[in-house]
């Protein structure tokens, strides 16, 4: 059963984040070195982060099979001045076609392959950003939740 799309509006997010160019199935190989960054900076900064999750933010290409611009980051409570390739970013607001995924990371593809599938049937135009927001860390595959998002046109 394909994954259900909901209709939401929603909100900007501030993120501390490390921007980087990547091909879209190349994502797996590019988060970690980049998200460590950030991480590695949050814990200079006290009170920047409190409960915030890792978001990942792509800037689709124009053309099918050109690279992304990707921002891989963390939620934070407040602005920040930019800290070598660290630099706050935020996520769009609006109306978003929305994905809740429950399970493996491996599987997000799919949530992907529904709002794509889903804005092609409704003819909801995309506006070439997405993002996913991952939930509390669980050491049961089974329980890990991610959002995944794309603003609607």
């Amino acid at each position: 059963m394909r994954p259900r799309v909901e209709v939401e509006v929603v909100s900007s997010r501030l993120l501390a984040a490390v921007g980087r160019e990547v091909a879209a199935g190349r994502v797996g190989e590019v988060w970690r070195p980049a998200l460590d960054q950030v991480w590695a900076f949050l814990r200079t900064q006290p009170g920047l982060r409190t409960d915030g999750h890792n978001v990942f933010l792509y800037h689709h290409p124009n053309k099918d099979g050109g690279p992304m611009n990707a921002d891989f980051g963390v939620e934070v409570t407040r602005e920040f001045d930019r800290s070598g390739e660290v630099r706050p970013v935020r996520t769009p607001s609006g109306e978003a076609a929305v994905v809740r995924h429950v399970g493996p990371y491996d599987g997000l593809a799919e949530a992907h392959r529904a709002i794509l599938e889903w804005a092609r049937e409704s003819g909801r135009a995309l506006a070439g950003t997405s993002w996913e927001i991952y939930g509390d860390w669980s050491d049961d595959p089974a329980k890990l939740e991610t959002l995944v998002m794309y603003l609607l046109c």
